[in-house]
């Protein structure tokens, strides 16, 4: 796994042994292909980091600033060792629970959120996914204009949410990567 493209195109990324399922370097290269205008300047929160690849290649790209959300200590020192290895500013690591770093966290509005989160394939992994779709503080750290783009397990349908809008959707073998804006009566419009 490398960093695609940009100031910091070429270098290659550490990925944790366990618990992460790591974005491919081809839908890594489809997703920054359709946000290639939002990039410049970008705020730029990643969900379950796992490697940081996403807020990585953000970065590498013409984003300001990235912060990663983890709860895996591993990968929060794969996620340090990757921003040291391709030297990269406007970094913060978090480690913590995403649902409870949104629901308690202060850090202002992001223009781009990623969200990896384990595939629901399960009941508890479905839930996940529920829960994450439903957080009024995911649909608040998006202004009106922002994009919430997310990986899930392309054979299960993603769950109803009165939060959010898909503006596109694309599958890529197992993954389907789905944007999303926040609806008119949703947080990030209030």
């Amino acid at each position: 796994m490398r960093i695609i493209a940009g100031t910091a195109g070429s270098i290659p990324l550490k990925v944790p042994r366990s618990l992460t399922r790591p974005t491919t370097d081809r839908v890594r290269e489809a997703m920054f292909s359709v946000l290639a205008g939002k990039l410049p300047g970008a705020r730029v929160l990643d969900l379950f980091a796992g490697s940081g690849s996403l807020g990585l290649e953000s970065l590498s790209r013409g984003a300001a600033e990235a912060t990663f959300v983890e709860s895996n200590g591993a990968a929060c020192a794969v996620i340090e060792e990757n921003v040291q290895k391709s030297r990269l500013a406007g970094t913060r690591v978090q480690r913590r629970d995403v649902l409870s770093f949104l629901s308690t966290t202060s850090a202002g509005r992001y223009d781009l959120v990623f969200a990896d989160p384990p595939y629901a394939r399960d009941e508890p992994t479905l839930a996940l996914l529920t829960a994450l779709l439903n957080l009024p503080g995911l649909a608040f750290a998006l202004p009106p204009d922002g994009i919430f783009v997310l990986e899930s397990f392309a054979s299960v349908a993603l769950p109803e949410t009165p939060l959010w809008e898909v503006v596109r959707e694309k599958t890529y073998g197992s993954t389907r990567v789905s944007y999303l804006s926040p609806l008119p009566s949703s947080p990030a419009n209030a």
